[in-house]
């Protein structure tokens, strides 16, 4: 997802829990591995933690949320509003890679002695394809700007690469949907706006039941 970072070797011997950096990482890695493929979470777990994690493990829950929420919103409501054609095709694609988001934050969170959250209730109030696609523009450019309002708060360099990986994928598919249904690929313009915690439970509240 991103380029791996490869730890000082000085910091190998820093404890984590009455265990070294080395074989805290080793270990975070060889869990999430057998399950996901070390692809897919090098990133996360290559150098991240090296220091105090814990407001990094809240901004990952966080985030970790909104991947529940999308891949819910792709897997499981895309399939009751009868999507046909090109719509039928990205809600497969991009909820199998929000899976892989989730897949990926909840073994970083792990690796970082962190409980991923569980996912919650959501209620989508869409019925028809044409209603669908309009949230999912609007849930797609709520991540972006959620990861852009995140990103500079988390003190791992190694999950900060990570995450712009993570929101780059979101970009995609905010761009993929509006080109689809007539809206703007670049709804921001040049720069696209950060969004604060407060902003992205405003405008996601209403989806979690």
């Amino acid at each position: 997802m991103t380029e791996t970072m490869t730890p000082s070797p000085g910091l190998d011997a820093v404890e984590v829990h009455g265990m070294n950096r080395a074989t805290f990482i080793l270990r975070g890695a060889m869990a999430a591995g057998a399950t996901f493929g070390l692809g897919a979470v090098a990133p996360f777990v290559s150098t991240a933690f090296a220091a105090d994690a814990t407001s990094d493990l809240d901004i990952l829950n966080f985030a970790l949320t909104l991947e529940y929420l999308e891949t819910n919103f792709y897997q499981v409501k895309a399939k009751a509003v009868g999507l046909t054609g090109e719509a039928k095709a990205l809600a497969a694609m991009f909820g199998a890679q929000e899976a892989e988001h989730v897949s990926a934050l909840t073994a970083a969170i792990k690796s970082g002695g962190g409980t991923p959250v569980k996912m919650p209730t959501f209620v989508f109030p869409v019925t028809t394809a044409a209603t669908f696609l309009d949230l999912a523009y609007t849930v797609e450019n709520l991540g972006v700007g959620a990861y852009n309002g995140a990103g500079p708060l988390l003190k791992s360099k190694a999950l900060l690469g990570a995450a712009g990986s993570i929101v780059q994928v979101e970009a995609r598919h905010a761009a993929a949907i509006g080109l689809l249904t007539g809206k703007s690929p670049v709804p921001n313009g040049g720069f696209d706006k950060p969004l604060t915690k407060a902003q992205v439970l405003k405008a996601a509240g209403p989806l979690i039941k």
